[in-house]
């Protein structure tokens, strides 16, 4: 894959999956729970992938170790990180949501770096620790966010971060060249969604769709449209990349998804809103490595 190639199919991606910030916070704007979300999310992505990987012909392993792969990339890549950002997004504005994005580079950094599959650099370290002085300054200031009671939720947000981080090593050491993406997400979403079933069912958690969905829950069908489409493209981006180089996605998603939060949902953020964002645009333009792309 050249460069070009390479940064455009990561803008593609980002710009997409920034309007999903808004439409999440409307999606638990009427207090829809997590199980509940991710149960409609996941269905959504096994009937639309499911399609094509019937058109296209592609292959699903049952091997043990492709049933693996796929528990792995539906709990670090939906499950855990889905439950931790529709927690937040009920309690801070979507352009926070945006910039707590921005941490998954480095979190995929920090964890390269403990397994050896990335080199120790100066440079990017200092990328990191920008990143998180920029959490920091949405935390600590007062007059941060609009309810300084609400600042955990921040960190609960970062948790989401994490995984994803966790989940881009992951795919990028064991990705299986005999699974396409489009094959990969769908049986990891199929197996997310037998698992998610019995919190939905026993917990309480169903959401009714009706055949005239209120705001929330055409939010919740979109989003979750975009996210089967673009995750996919990302698993794909993984596999032709780097972990580290794929997770810059969150510049695209963390800019795109406050500015579209500004004009779709009128935020207006703090001084040290913004001033976060910058210091956190700074930080990941130091951790992306010199060589992020395979040719």
């Amino acid at each position: 894959m050249t460069r070009f190639h390479a940064l455009f199919s990561l803008t593609l991606f980002g710009l997409a999956w920034a309007l999903t910030i808004p439409l999440t916070k409307l999606a638990v704007s009427t207090g829809h729970q997590p199980p509940g979300l991710i149960f409609w999310q996941l269905v959504v992505a096994v009937l639309v992938l499911g399609i094509v990987v019937k058109i296209t012909g592609k292959s699903l392993p049952f091997s043990p170790t492709a049933l693996r792969y796929y528990l792995a990339v539906a709990l670090l890549g939906t499950i855990l990180p889905n439950s931790f950002s529709y927690v937040a997004a009920a309690h801070l504005p979507a352009g926070v949501m945006a910039i707590t994005i921005a941490t998954v580079p480095m979190f995929s950094l920090l964890i390269a770096l403990s397994i050896r599959s990335e080199r120790f650099q100066t440079s990017r370290s200092l990328g990191v620790l920008l990143g998180a002085a920029a959490v920091s300054l949405l935390i600590l200031p007062e007059e941060s966010l609009p309810d300084s009671e609400k600042t955990i939720y921040v960190l609960v947000a970062l948790v989401a971060a994490a995984c994803y981080g966790a989940e881009g090593n992951y795919v990028a050491r064991k990705a299986m060249s005999e699974i396409h993406p489009v094959s990969a997400v769908f049986g990891a979403s199929a197996i997310g969604l037998v698992l998610c079933v019995p919190f939905v069912v026993f917990g309480g958690y169903w959401i009714p769709l009706s055949f005239s969905p209120g705001v929330a829950e055409k939010a919740l069908l979109v989003s979750s449209l975009i996210h089967a489409v673009v995750y996919t493209g990302y698993i794909w981006l993984l596999g032709k990349t780097s972990a580290v180089f794929a997770s810059q996605i969150a510049y695209i998603v963390t800019i795109g998804g406050v500015l579209a939060s500004a004009i779709f949902l009128h935020e207006r953020y703090s001084g040290w809103v913004l001033a976060s964002l910058g210091i956190m645009v700074l930080g990941l333009f130091l951790v992306q490595p010199k060589q992020n792309y395979k040719n």
